[in-house]
């Protein structure tokens, strides 16, 4: 039986607020913010958080699924809203799927999603379907590129043997402690490092080394990729590592920057249920996650992929989008301020 993927979904919160009410905020402070100032970022309502997007993406991911013949449930984030409590496990009873079954956290890692995707694809080799979601509502401080290139959002994909909509061709992973950012224990924000040193020295590096390897050892030619989905906010950077693999120029997928923002460790997923949304069969998809190292997942789209039940998609959240230009509510959302909310 083939192995891959029998389902996908997402979720985008409807709010889109506007990059430029950010940047004239914060122009006095820092000028430079004014050259990111297009577009929007999705931003999550103060009852959301990586949980309940996860379980929204899952749900769409189960639509026409009978969710009793899922044996698994894993979650991704470096958001989780609980440190002691499982949070897949919260994911897992708020789609109703059987107690019998494996919940896993994955986070520490931007690349956790993707992480989560292999190693459920090798988990339910013989084992029943895994549900795979990934959400991210990231904290980031105020007059930073990070508020601006952020946003929040989740993907889900359900993975196992049969009738795939999505083959898994291979996958390889370079694990590589190159620290483009980090966020330590207690902290509440990220730490980045310089742009030009995380481009030449981690992207141009590590996701060329892990996607020559596994196309090596698949037996595919880089000509023989149809959409190649990066995870990136930096312009440019997907495809010049495109140029760098061989890959043709027409093929990189649109990192959903100008509407959507960078969704963290649900990125990676979130590119690949877009792609999903328009492939059609017989095209091949190369995704890759970038964080510490780089995993690189290659899957060939089958003909089920025209039996796919209706479901709202990456696409059709995009298109629900509503314009929020109140940025002191994207504060007041986020806990970045306190509002006086009287004596009751």
């Amino acid at each position: 039986m083939d192995l891959g993927i029998l389902s996908f979904g997402g979720y985008l919160p409807k709010a889109r607020l506007q990059r430029a009410e950010i940047a004239r905020t914060h122009a006095w402070f820092n000028p430079a913010l004014m050259a990111l100032a297009k577009g929007e970022r999705t931003m999550a309502n103060w009852d959301e958080d990586s949980v309940t997007m996860a379980v929204e993406a899952g749900r769409d991911c189960l639509t026409g699924i009978d969710r009793s013949i899922v044996a698994g449930a894993y979650m991704a984030s470096t958001s989780f809203p609980f440190q002691d409590r499982q949070n897949a496990g919260i994911v897992a009873d708020a789609l109703n799927l059987n107690s019998g079954i494996q919940t896993i956290d994955l986070s520490s890692s931007q690349r956790a999603g993707s992480s989560s995707l292999m190693v459920a694809l090798q988990a339910t080799r013989g084992n029943g379907p895994v549900l795979v979601t990934a959400g991210e509502k990231r904290r980031t401080r105020a007059a930073s590129s990070l508020e601006l290139t952020t946003g929040d959002g989740a993907a889900a994909l359900l993975v196992g043997e049969g009738e795939v909509v999505a083959r898994l061709v291979g996958g390889h992973t370079e694990s590589v402690d190159f620290v483009d950012h980090y966020r330590g224990q207690g902290e509440s924000y990220d730490y980045t490092w310089e742009e030009r040193w995380i481009r030449d020295e981690g992207y141009m590096k590590i996701v060329p080394a892990a996607v020559g390897a596994l196309l090596k050892k698949v037996g595919v030619q880089a000509t023989d990729i149809t959409t190649f989905c990066f995870p990136t906010a930096m312009r440019r950077v997907a495809g010049g590592l495109a140029t760098r693999l061989g890959l043709a120029d027409d093929v990189v997928a649109d990192n959903l920057q100008d509407r959507c923002g960078e969704t963290g460790t649900a990125h990676p997923l979130v590119l690949l249920v877009h792609a999903l949304e328009t492939a059609r069969a017989g095209e091949t998809i190369l995704v890759a996650g970038f964080g510490q190292g780089c995993d690189a997942l290659l899957f060939k789209v089958t003909d089920a992929i025209d039996q796919v039940p209706g479901r709202i998609g990456i696409s059709g959240h995009l298109a629900r989008g509503r314009e929020e230009s109140r940025y002191s509510r994207f504060l007041a959302f986020n806990d970045l301020m306190s509002m006086e909310r009287g004596i009751r």
